[in-house]
């Protein structure tokens, strides 16, 4: 017999089927017993007898049967296939599981995040975790929709590099036949040198950074959503690229993932119809008004003060998100642009959304002799840009471009404690797959 996915069998009542996936858990009711058994499609309860009483979560199994209605009282409303059941004939089990460390029938698995980490195997088929990569396929999907509506062109980016883009010691350097590259912290040079191909280009791409921190919205290695586009007339081009592109992805998600939205008890971020937008200096000024926490002179928002200017643009503006713009240039890398009217400050902003930073982008410098300035000024040395600078000796276009934190994104619409709960395998100063200080003491 074919098998037959689990949400394909409500249009099968009164048919035998042959279903296929993991015990989800057992209930044994004296010489009744039912199992939820869930597959890729979902979930539906079996009804048996003693062929199932052996059977234990996460057991993989193949289980024929008849599909019948359920009584009335018996209809779980919370379930596509709530309204049917399968009367058990015959079970095959393909693979028997182990003990449970804990038990994965609950709602929500409240378990410390070292624990749900180091079981991550088992962990991420809890329904409630397995959820959370439901929103995030949709964030990248519909990054991905959003700009291919606009013609931009996909590409990947290497991960080895010569030199570094976003200047900074933050980086891991690898051998390399004798020589020393590093990991990319940043597909940013080479989206620049292919604005000169296609004008407009995108990449999903891993990134590496070698910060030491240990902090909840902190990742050794992330996944990127990063875009460049060429020809603006002004550097606003980009922040309206990048405004149209995450509401595009949070009414996407919205559409996409309204089952996990309610599983969550979380609904989107609210964004007014313009996302406001102010300088550095500004939102510095209004936090100072607010809490009398002065930070003005610092080069870059505080963890608590992109809280509370969040705070003040849901209350102010209506909106859970805020751009803000004019960075100095010492914070940002030596390719950004300077403000004309305030050469100081660059012409560069971050999307502060829900208290932390979700995203940051600007308008780049497209000179030629200008960027080996601010290259040498840095620190970085221009002969390890020889490619990179190649693009803009032959002509560049005015651009710009933006970067995404998709676990950022993915952790906060869902109102996640810590980002690694919104990495399927979290990299970060303590972990590789296993808790590296574990690991060294078992050695």
């Amino acid at each position: 017999m074919e098998r037959t996915l689990i949400l394909d069998s409500i249009k099968k009542i009164g048919e035998k089927v042959l279903l296929a996936g993991w015990v989800a858990t057992r209930r044994d009711h004296g010489k009744l017993v039912f199992i939820d058994l869930l597959d890729r499609s979902g979930i539906i309860q079996i009804v048996g007898g003693e062929e199932l009483s052996s059977l234990r979560p996460q057991d993989v199994v193949e289980i024929e049967g008849k599909v019948q209605t359920r009584p009335e009282k018996m209809i779980n409303d919370k379930i596509p296939t709530g309204n049917v059941e399968v009367a058990s004939e015959k079970v095959n089990v393909l693979s028997k599981a182990e003990e449970m460390p804990f038990d994965m029938g609950m709602e929500t698995l409240n378990l410390e995040l070292p624990t749900l980490l180091d079981w991550r195997g088992l962990t991420l088929r809890h329904p409630k975790v397995k959820a959370i990569f439901k929103v995030q396929e949709a964030v990248i999907d519909s990054f991905r929709e959003a700009l291919k509506k606009k013609e931009f062109f996909e590409f990947q980016a290497p991960v080895l590099i010569p030199e570094i883009a976003e200047g900074g010691a933050e980086v891991f350097k690898v051998p390399y036949f004798g020589h020393e590259v590093f990991l990319s912290q940043s597909p940013q040079l080479y989206k620049q040198i292919l604005v000169g191909v296609y004008e407009r280009v995108f990449t999903v791409n891993k990134t590496l950074r070698a910060e030491p921190s240990v902090t909840t919205r902190h990742l050794t290695e992330v996944t990127t959503l990063d875009a460049e586009f060429g020809f603006i007339k002004s550097w606003m081009d980009i922040k309206e690229m990048a405004e149209y592109t995450i509401k595009y992805m949070l009414k996407e998600v919205e559409k996409k993932c309204d089952d996990v939205l309610k599983m969550y008890g979380v609904t989107i971020p609210q964004v007014s119809d313009t996302i406001p937008m102010i300088k550095l200096r500004e939102a510095q000024e209004i936090i100072f008004k607010r809490t009398g926490r002065d930070n003005r002179k610092e080069p870059d928002m505080q963890p608590e003060d992109e809280k509370e200017i969040c705070r003040w643009s849901k209350e102010e503006k209506g909106s859970d998100l805020v751009f803000i713009s004019h960075y100095p240039v010492s914070k940002r890398p030596f390719y950004t642009y300077p403000d004309p009217d305030d050469p100081e400050y660059t012409m560069s902003f971050d999307l502060i959304g829900r208290g932390t930073e979700w995203m940051t982008g600007g308008r780049r410098i497209n000179d030629y002799k200008l960027l080996i300035e601010m290259a040498k000024k840095r620190n970085t040395d221009p002969e390890k840009l020889g490619l990179y600078l190649q693009a803009f000796r032959f002509g560049m276009p005015p651009e710009g471009g933006f970067s995404f934190g998709s676990e950022r994104i993915t952790m906060h619409i869902l109102n996640l404690s810590n980002i690694r709960e919104a990495s399927l395998f979290p990299r970060d100063m303590e972990r590789v797959d296993i808790r590296l200080s574990s690991h060294d003491k078992e050695k």
